[in-house]
């Protein structure tokens, strides 16, 4: 599609045709950066911004130097995705709003500047579309978009992130986020789906929690036996009609493919599927989602930010999708 045919040319993404990709200031998919006092901002339905922070995480550091990475892999963007004939920004106006702010040395006054970032969103009715750092960064968005009523999710990961406490007492980490949220009326269980979960435990009961609540954990054998349509089949089961995010940890990705994050495990899923199952989201009532735990001193070769880049695309469009139903 031609710029012309996008929604309204302010929020065109540039194409490669006009200006090389090596070339310009990298943005989110290459669109506009606006802040929250430009005269447009109340025109934008999906908003893209980086949270480029990693203060809950537990063993690798790095997921903080993810948003800068993402961007400049995205430079690689195109407007249609090929499989499900989805232009976004035909659909929306999308734009990159830059960084929420953070605070390197204090965690919860992070969380605090990360919610106020998304709360503006929120009050501007757009729907977010972030890129982490950790993936405790999930908690203050969802404090934002989901505090008049629980949202439901689907979450792909090698990890269920229901642990409750690290180190003695630590209550914020990133494999905590969905238990803090549960626990905050933000998430229900009931319309929660993780997809993807393996690798060893540190005890045998260390999963049971979120069953308990009601989350509908597929981990990664029940995957391959239900089949990629079977597990799509299974979360739009879950989700229902309801309000629902999507969070997109890389690590549900086997290390081949995604070698720059915080917590590889092997066994994961391939790139290939990891897209068949964000196209089988569209037709939801999503209203917001995430990627997170890209780690680029992990991956030298970018390789793991372009896998991001992608996946934040796949949800850009089903995420335009939902928001051109509505």
């Amino acid at each position: 599609m031609s710029q012309s045919n996008t929604k309204n040319k302010l929020f065109a993404p540039i194409t490669g045709t006009v200006m090389p990709r090596f070339a310009g200031i990298a943005t989110f998919m290459r669109l506009p950066f606006l802040e929250f006092d430009h005269p447009s901002i109340d025109e934008v339905d999906i908003g893209l911004f980086g949270i480029p922070w990693d203060g809950g995480t537990t063993n690798r550091a790095g997921a903080r130097h993810g948003p800068r990475q993402i961007r400049d892999l995205s430079t690689l963007a195109r407007n249609v995705n090929r499989a499900s004939g989805i232009n976004p920004f035909e659909l929306c106006n999308c734009a990159d709003l830059g960084d929420t702010p953070v605070n390197p040395v204090d965690l919860e006054d992070t969380l605090a500047r990360v919610q106020r970032f998304v709360e503006q969103l929120h009050e501007k009715n757009m729907i977010p579309l972030a890129a982490g750092g950790d993936h405790l960064v999930t908690l203050p968005v969802m404090r934002a978009i989901a505090k008049d009523r629980p949202v439901g999710m689907v979450h792909f990961d090698a990890h269920t992130d229901t642990w409750d406490r690290y180190f003695g007492g630590s209550k914020y980490t990133h494999g905590t986020p969905f238990r803090r949220a549960i626990e905050e009326g933000l998430l229900d269980p009931t319309r929660t789906i993780q997809i993807g979960i393996r690798g060893a435990l540190y005890n045998d009961s260390e999963n049971n929690w979120g069953i308990e609540q009601g989350i509908r954990v597929v981990d990664i054998d029940e995957y391959h036996a239900l089949g990629t349509q079977g597990v799509i089949d299974l979360a739009r089961q879950v989700v229902g009609t309801g309000p629902t995010y999507v969070s997109f940890d890389v690590d549900f990705l086997d290390p081949v493919y995604a070698p720059g994050t915080g917590t590889p495990e092997i066994g994961g899923a391939t790139t290939y599927q990891a897209q068949q199952l964000l196209r089988g989201l569209q037709g939801l009532n999503l209203i917001g989602g995430d990627v997170v735990e890209v780690s680029p001193p992990f991956d030298p070769s970018g390789n793991t930010a372009l896998v991001g880049m992608t996946m934040m695309f796949e949800l850009l469009c089903v995420l335009a999708h939902a928001r051109a139903q509505r």
